[in-house]
C-alpha cells in the first residue's frame, strides 16, 4: 500500500522532493527510498552511522518527523544546496562600497536557495548628508529596489525561489516612506516588510507620547507615537503590509543574549537571527500522534512524543555537520551557536482529533501543554548530546541561565544545563509548513486552524481529459473513515468562522514554550473595523506575541476564496473550492505529448548593438475552444547566444506543457534587467534582451487571445464560473492556475500543489 494519504501528497513528493537525476529520471523509486536517503545522509556524521540511519528512518516513517523542505529535497543527493531554510544577513555598512559587497552576499546566499533578512535601518535616511562627496543620501528605501531587482533577477536564472524580509526600527527618520511603500503595488514585489518596534514605542503609543526619529544621534523629526502607530496599522489593513516584530521582546527572551543583538528576521518571522545568522527548520506531525482520534481517551502519548523529539534535535544538529553554507561567516556563526528550529504541524487537527475547538480557552491551554512538552524534551535532548559531543562552542553556563527564556524552564532542566552544558543555543520554532503539510498527507498547517475540510483540485490528463480529485483536510478524512457520513461535531471550525483574537490566543499560548518565534497569520475579515483590527496587534503586544502578522482580504491584496456558503455555520458536509472551468488554467498531471502539427507565429527580434536578429517562434496548442501557448523556439546566428536561448526555450517550452496561467513567464522575464544596461526599442526602454523575449511573448499571447492585453490577465475570466459567486474572489496560482492562493503563515501559498511566494 501507498504511504500517501491523498494523491496530492504523492504529487507534492513527486514535483519537490523526489531525488530525481538531470534528465527526471527518479533516483528515489519510492517515499521510502526519499526517507532513506534523508536517514542516511544526517547520520554520517555519526560514529555508529548505520544505527542511527535505523533511528532516523523511523523517525521519519509515516511522516512522523517532518524535515523541512530544504534538507528533504537536499540531503543525500550530492547537490551543491544549503539545508539551511533561514538567513540573516550582515550588517549592512553605511558606505557605497560596503552596501554592494552585502548585496553580493545576499546573491551568493540567494543562489543556494536560502530566504534572507535584512535590517536597513543602519543606512542613512534620504536627504542625509554624504560627507566628501558633496550630495545628498538616497535612503534605505532607494537601496532596497536594488536588492529587489536582484531578487529577481537570481530567480529568472533559473534558481530557487529565495524571499527576502526588510525591517527597519520605528525611529528611522525614513519609516514613514518605509510604511507606505507598498502602497505601490509593482514596488518592492520581492520582499516582506516588517517594523521593529520597540518596548519605549509601544509605552509612548499606550501614553499618546511623541516619538523622535532619529539616526546616529541626530534627530530629523520629531512625531506623536500614536500617529505612527496608526500609520502603520492604516498599511498593514490596507495592503497587509508591513508587518510587526516586538524586537526588544525578542532580544530580552533571547538565550544568547549576552553574545549577539538581533536586529532582522527571516522572511517569514519565525527565525530572528543576528547578523550571518543561520536556522534549519524541523517539525514534529502531531496529527500522526494523536491515540484514538475522535474517542473519549483520545491523546497524545508524551512518552512517543519525547522521544521522537529528542531523535528529531539530532537528526538537526547532525544537519549543522552535514550542511554546505553559502558563506563562510554562516558556517562560522552555525558552528559557534548550533542554532536549530524545531516546531510542530498538525496542531489544528490534533485538537480536533481530541475533541477541541481551536481557538477556545481549552485548546490553547492543550497547546501550551504540548510545546511545553516539545520544550523540555528538545532541551533534555540537547543536553544529553552536550555531555557526548560537547556544547556548542560559546556557551557560558551563567550568561545562559540568566536569559529571558530560560528564567522560565523548568528547575530540572536548567540544573541539567548548569551541569553538563547545552549543544544547541536554541531549539524551538514555528515555521510555515504550507507544502510539507500536504506532503504528510494535507494535515493543518504549523499552528494554524484547518483552512478547508475539503476543495477539488483539476488535473488535467495527457489527452485533454479533466479528472477531479477531492483534497481532504486530514482529520476530517479520518472521521469520514470512522463515522462515514455523520455530520461534524460543532468543535471542527476553519480559517474563516474563528475571530481575529482567538487566533492571537493561541499564538500566545504556542510561544511561551518556544525560544525563537512563530510565523502564523491571523486571518481578519474584510468588513473588520480599523479600530477592531488596531486590537489585534495590541492584544497581541499585551498578550506576549514577539509579532504578528495579519491578513486582510480587500481589493489590494486580493481575496482568498471563499469555502463556504455560509461561513458562520459548521455544514453536514465538507465545503469544497470549486475550480474554474476552461483550459488555459489547469494543472497538467504530465506534460501532453507534442501533437503532430501546430500552428504558430515567428517574430524577428532586432537587439541594437547585436550583429544578429533573434527569432522567436511561438507554436499554439487548442484544449477545449482554447488556444494557448504550447512550445517556443529561440534561434540566432550569435554563437554568443547559444547556450543561454538553447535553455531557455527549453525551460519555456516545460513550463508552458505543464499547463496553468503561463502568463506569468511574461511578467518575470519582462523584470529582468542586464547591469550593462537596456535599450529603446519602439520607443520604450527595455531593460534587457531577457525582457524583449518576454515582450514578444506577450505579444503573442495577446493576439491568440490568450491574454486581455499588454500587463494584463487571462481575457476569459475563469473567476466568473467559481462557486459562491457574491464573495470575493482571489488570485490564481501561478504554478498550477487553481484559485486556492491563500494567506498561510505570513506567506501566500497555493493549497493545490504547495506554491509559495516565500519559496
Amino acid at each position: 500500500m501507498s504511504r500517501f494519504a491523498a494523491p496530492i501528497s504523492e504529487a507534492i513528493w513527486d514535483m519537490k522532493y523526489r531525488f530525481k537525476a538531470s534528465d527526471g529520471t527518479p533516483h528515489d523509486l519510492t517515499v521510502e527510498d526519499s526517507w532513506r536517503r534523508v536517514a542516511r545522509a544526517l547520520a554520517v556524521v555519526e560514529d555508529d552511522a548505520a544505527h542511527w540511519e535505523d533511528v532516523f528512518y523511523r523517525a521519519l516513517e509515516d511522516f512522523k518527523y517532518l524535515p523541512a523542505g530544504r534538507i528533504t529535497a537536499g540531503a543525500g543527493t550530492g547537490r551543491k544546496v544549503t539545508l539551511f531554510n533561514c538567513f540573516v544577513m550582515g550588517t549592512i555598512p553605511d558606505d557605497m562600497g560596503g552596501i554592494f559587497d552585502a548585496l553580493r552576499e545576499a546573491a551568493l546566499t540567494m543562489q543556494q536557495g536560502g530566504g534572507i533578512g535584512y535590517d536597513f535601518s543602519t543606512i542613512r535616511p534620504r536627504g542625509a548628508d554624504v560627507k566628501g562627496v558633496g550630495a545628498d543620501a538616497s535612503g534605505p528605501l532607494s537601496f532596497m529596489d536594488v536588492w529587489d531587482a536582484m531578487c529577481r533577477t537570481i530567480m529568472s536564472a533559473g534558481s530557487r525561489r529565495g524571499a527576502m524580509m526588510a525591517t527597519m526600527r520605528c525611529d528611522h527618520p525614513d519609516i514613514e516612506d518605509f510604511i507606505a511603500a507598498k502602497a505601490d503595488a509593482a514596488r518592492l514585489r520581492m520582499f516582506n516588510l516588517s517594523v521593529l518596534v520597540t518596548d519605549d514605542f509601544m509605552e509612548a503609543v499606550k501614553s499618546d507620547g511623541s516619538w523622535e526619529l532619529q539616526f546616529d544621534g541626530k534627530v530629523y523629526h520629531t512625531v506623536q507615537a500614536r500617529d505612527l502607530w496608526n500609520r502603520i496599522m492604516k498599511a498593514t489593513y490596507d495592503f497587509a503590509e508591513p508587518g510587526v516584530i516586538f524586537i526588544d521582546r525578542i532580544n530580552a527572551a533571547n538565550n544568547l543574549a549576552y553574545a549577539e543583538t538581533i536586529a532582522a528576521t527571516n522572511p517569514c518571522g519565525e527565525q530572528p537571527l543576528p547578523p550571518y545568522g543561520a536556522c534549519l527548520l524541523g517539525s514534529i506531525n502531531l496529527a500522526r500522534l494523536v491515540y484514538a482520534p475522535f474517542e473519549d481517551g483520545a491523546h497524545v502519548c508524551e512518552t512517543a512524543l519525547s522521544e521522537l523529539v529528542t531523535t528529531a534535535v539530532r537528526m538537526m544538529d547532525n544537519v549543522v555537520d552535514a550542511s554546505q553554507f553559502p558563506l563562510p561567516e554562516q558556517a562560522a556563526e552555525a558552528k559557534a551557536k548550533r542554532r536549530i528550529g524545531l516546531g510542530v504541524t498538525g496542531l489544528a487537527d490534533a485538537l480536533l482529533m481530541v475533541g477541541l475547538r481551536y481557538g477556545s480557552d481549552e485548546a490553547a491551554a492543550q497547546t501550551e501543554n504540548w510545546l511545553r512538552a516539545i520544550a523540555r524534551a528538545a532541551y533534555l535532548a540537547s543536553v544529553d548530546l552536550a555531555k557526548e559531543k560537547g556544547a556548542f562552542p560559546l556557551f557560558d553556563a551563567e550568561e545562559y541561565l540568566a536569559s529571558g527564556t530560560m528564567q522560565s524552564m523548568d528547575d530540572d532542566v536548567r540544573d541539567a544545563v548548569r551541569e553538563h552544558g547545552i549543544r544547541n543555543a536554541l531549539l524551538t520554532s514555528i515555521a510555515p509548513t504550507g507544502t510539507i503539510s500536504l506532503y504528510a498527507g494535507n494535515v493543518s498547517s504549523g499552528i494554524e486552524p484547518v483552512f478547508a475540510y475539503s476543495y477539488t483540485r483539476k488535473v488535467l490528463q495527457r489527452d485533454g481529459s479533466r479528472t477531479e480529485e477531492e483534497v481532504v483536510d486530514y482529520a476530517v478524512q479520518l472521521w469520514r473513515e470512522k463515522f462515514g457520513d455523520a455530520p461534524l461535531p460543532e468543535y471542527f471550525v476553519n480559517a474563516q468562522t474563528l475571530a481575529p483574537l482567538e487566533h492571537v490566543k493561541m499564538q500566545a499560548a504556542a510561544q511561551k514554550w518556544v525560544d525563537s518565534s512563530i510565523s502564523k497569520t491571523i486571518n481578519c475579515p474584510a468588513d473588520i473595523s480599523f479600530e477592531a483590527f488596531k486590537d489585534v496587534y495590541m492584544e497581541a503586544w499585551d498578550t506576549g506575541c514577539k509579532g504578528c502578522t495579519t491578513y486582510r482580504p480587500n481589493d489590494v491584496t486580493g481575496s482568498v476564496l471563499s469555502v463556504s456558503e455560509n461561513a458562520d455555520k459548521v455544514p453536514d458536509e465538507s465545503p469544497a473550492i470549486a475550480s474554474p472551468e476552461g483550459g488555459e488554467v489547469v494543472y497538467m498531471s504530465e506534460p501532453l505529448d507534442r501533437p503532430t502539427e501546430l500552428e504558430g507565429a515567428t517574430y524577428k527580434l532586432k537587439w541594437p548593438d547585436s550583429n544578429h536578429a533573434i527569432y522567436v517562434t511561438v507554436n499554439d496548442i487548442v484544449l477545449n475552444g482554447h488556444r494557448r501557448p504550447f512550445e517556443v523556439f529561440i534561434n540566432s546566428k550569435n554563437m554568443e547566444h547559444f547556450a543561454w536561448t538553447v535553455a531557455l526555450t527549453r525551460m519555456i517550452s516545460a513550463v508552458f506543457r505543464r499547463g496553468g496561467d503561463v502568463s506569468f513567464v511574461v511578467e518575470e522575464l519582462k523584470a529582468v534587467f542586464d547591469p550593462r544596461g537596456g535599450a529603446w526599442m519602439n520607443g520604450k526602454y527595455i531593460p534587457s534582451i531577457l525582457a524583449a523575449i518576454g515582450g514578444v511573448l506577450e505579444q503573442h499571447m495577446v493576439a491568440i487571445g490568450f491574454l486581455e492585453g499588454e500587463g494584463m490577465g487571462l481575457k476569459a475570466d475563469p473567476r466568473a464560473q467559481v462557486v459562491n459567486l457574491d464573495s470575493p474572489k482571489g488570485p490564481a496560482c501561478p504554478s498550477c492556475g487553481q484559485y486556492d492562493m491563500r494567506m498561510v503563515e505570513g506567506c501566500m501559498t497555493c493549497g493545490s500543489c504547495g506554491h509559495s511566494k516565500c519559496g
